[in-house]
């Protein structure tokens, strides 16, 4: 395994300029979805096409481009195999399905992002008949708990989608195992940069590539890394022969660029999450401010120690209703007022409204997500100019008619 920084693993590895033997320091899109044998071999077999050694059949199961960013995807994760899907959510459906059988259990983070709550619920529970269980993972002994003979599988997000709460990786990791369950971790909200599950203890590791690992948010993908070998063998027949679901030559070439500017973007985004954060604490019109990089956060402790920097997405809560909400978020103009997270540009939404809104109202409070809760993703334009945003939102606020 290469050993260098994660700076320079995200620049160029995956993309060796002696392979294609013209030289490219860019690894070429690779659109052809078929590649010609140099002759008839009887035994040639799918196992016997190493795209290691350059040998390539047809795309659906391997594509030189997409290669080459598996192979970057499993580098940044610290991992042996990489994967690149069509989107995030087909990457996580396929590393459950590569853990689950009918009769099976799942134990998962209440907070996990709707998409995936979704499809856990719908698809592993509703048509798989595999049961799961949602609990409060900031405690690991409510995972204990739930944990049971059946369990194959534990799925974590941390930080959560979209109030930022976390897990301790490690101990779960240890329940999991003493289980005998695999445990999964997306990554998406900190990327590599900022966090490494599989050092932690965590056997596979989910990404939407469409976010951070892209960052210009022009690119719909997904991953996943680990170094399980089994597994791997699993999640490889999945994507490429059992479900045929997989990256793009484009758009595996997009997040390859991507990539290689991870490094400073992941920096600039902190850099501005953190000072607009502590604006906003500040503020009379906000009642609180969900992002581990504040000390007021709970587990600010634990993000110190598990991740090496705190990402540029959090979560607060306006004082009022959805109309002052509304008022608020209509009134930006640097903010876009969008779902997703993780490219240059600043977006915004309303978790209520938007992203959460299939949850049922009464489930979505229960959960801790109100009419009034904003989740922002802070983009790598100047600070001054996004603060200077959110004044207009509040000005907005505070012109609401006093008679509604």
């Amino acid at each position: 395994m290469d050993d260098s920084r994660i700076e320079t693993l995200a620049v160029g590895h995956g993309e060796d300029p002696g392979e294609t033997h013209r030289g490219d320091v860019v690894s070429p899109i690779h659109l052809a979805s078929t590649f010609a044998l140099p002759e008839l071999d009887a035994d040639l077999s799918l196992e016997d096409v190493d795209p290691a050694d350059g040998q390539f059949l047809y795309s659906r199961l391997n594509n030189p481009t997409r290669h080459a960013l598996e192979q970057r995807l499993a580098a940044l994760e610290g991992g042996d195999h990489g994967f690149a899907f069509a989107s995030g959510t087909s990457a996580i459906a396929t590393a459950a399905m590569a853990c689950v059988e009918p009769g099976d259990h799942v134990v998962a983070f209440d907070d996990l992002y709707a998409g995936t709550r979704r499809m856990f619920e719908t698809l592993l529970r509703d048509r798989f008949d595999v049961d799961v269980s949602f609990v409060d993972a900031t405690d690991p002994e409510n995972v204990a708990d739930a944990l049971r003979p059946e369990t194959t599988l534990v799925w974590m997000e941390t930080p959560t989608n979209p109030l930022l709460k976390l897990c301790d990786v490690e101990a779960i990791a240890d329940l999991a195992h003493d289980a005998g369950a695999r445990l999964g971790v997306d990554n998406t909200f900190l990327s590599p940069y900022f966090q490494r599950p599989l050092e932690l203890g965590a056997d596979v590791v989910a990404h939407s590539t469409t976010k951070y690992l892209n960052g210009h948010s022009d690119s719909v993908g997904g991953a996943l890394v680990t170094s399980d070998d089994a597994f791997a063998e699993e999640v490889g027949f999945l994507q490429q022969v059992g479900l045929g679901n997989v990256l793009a030559p484009f758009d595996a070439y997009l997040v390859l660029r991507g990539t290689k500017t991870l490094a400073p973007r992941m920096r600039d985004h902190e850099a501005n999450a953190l000072a607009i954060a502590e604006h906003l604490e500040s503020r009379d019109e906000v009642e609180a401010v969900h992002y581990p990089g504040l000390e007021s956060h709970p587990q600010h402790d634990l993000a110190r120690i598990q991740q090496s920097g705190y990402g540029g997405i959090f979560s607060f809560e306006l004082a009022g209703d959805l109309q002052d909400a509304k008022r608020f978020l209509e009134a930006l103009e640097e903010f876009s007022l969008a779902v997703s997270v993780g490219g240059v540009e600043s977006l915004v939404e309303l978790p209520a409204a938007m992203t959460h809104e299939p949850i049922p109202k009464a489930e979505r409070e229960a959960q801790g997500i109100t009419d009034t809760l904003v989740r922002m993703s802070v983009g790598i334009e100047h600070v001054d100019d996004l603060v200077r945003d959110l004044e207009r939102g509040f000005d907005a606020m505070q012109r609401a008619p006093a008679n509604r």
